[in-house]
């Protein structure tokens, strides 16, 4: 009797450039974290993620961003992607051939733990008619702005609205990027006040 072995599916892998000329998308056929991660201290990757610890051994490493089927890898500014575009490319390939972790599942908690805090000083901070502002500029954000971002290896975060100004999160191939804040100010912000008058700026900081 003849016993079938299960073939696995070869592991595919490109890039694609992002608006920031310093990240780099590496996409693969293959689901690597259903959500966000990003990772741009050592310290952080070395607690929740493999994969990103082992990017981060590489000296030309400064970020790591896993969502879905993609890393975003942000470089340091002295190297360039033609010279260690390839070694990324063929070492996350090496790496997701092997089957390794590549988001601890410990990280989850620690994300839960990030959001219930961040709810609670949404809770405490946002009530009655600044509540409901809040509501629909998350709202915007989630409909109009993420999936954009999302397609250039990126995310962004609702962070905090004040005296008019709305403050949000860069991450991934964002965190960093001139044209990302450039599309933030043109976009984003012309976009949330049109259709929310209290909203009078947007501003950013990187993860």
């Amino acid at each position: 009797m003849e016993t079938q072995t299960k073939t696995k599916n070869p592991v595919l892998l490109y890039t694609e450039r992002t608006p920031n000329p310093e990240a780099l998308k590496f996409v693969t056929n293959t689901m690597l974290y259903r959500g966000t991660a990003d990772f741009q201290e050592v310290e952080l990757a070395n607690e929740y993620s493999p994969l990103a610890t082992e990017l981060f051994e590489f000296p030309y490493v400064k970020g790591v961003y896993i969502s879905n089927n993609f890393v975003t890898v942000t470089k340091e500014l002295n190297y360039s992607w033609d010279d260690i575009m390839l070694k990324i490319k063929a070492f996350i390939k090496s790496y997701v051939e092997s089957d390794k972790a590549i988001i601890n599942e410990s990280f989850e908690a620690y994300i839960q733990e990030q959001e219930a805090a961040k709810r609670e000083k949404e809770g405490i901070a946002y009530t009655g008619d600044e509540g409901e502002i809040v509501a629909r500029i998350k709202d915007l954000i989630d409909t109009y702005v993420k999936p954009a971002v999302a397609g250039d290896g990126g995310n962004i975060e609702f962070e905090s609205f004040e005296d008019g100004v709305v403050s949000v999160l860069l991450q991934g191939a964002c965190s960093g990027c001139p044209s990302s804040l450039v599309t933030l100010k043109q976009g984003i912000e012309g976009m949330l006040k049109r259709m929310i008058p209290e909203v009078q700026s947007v501003e950013a900081h990187m993860d």
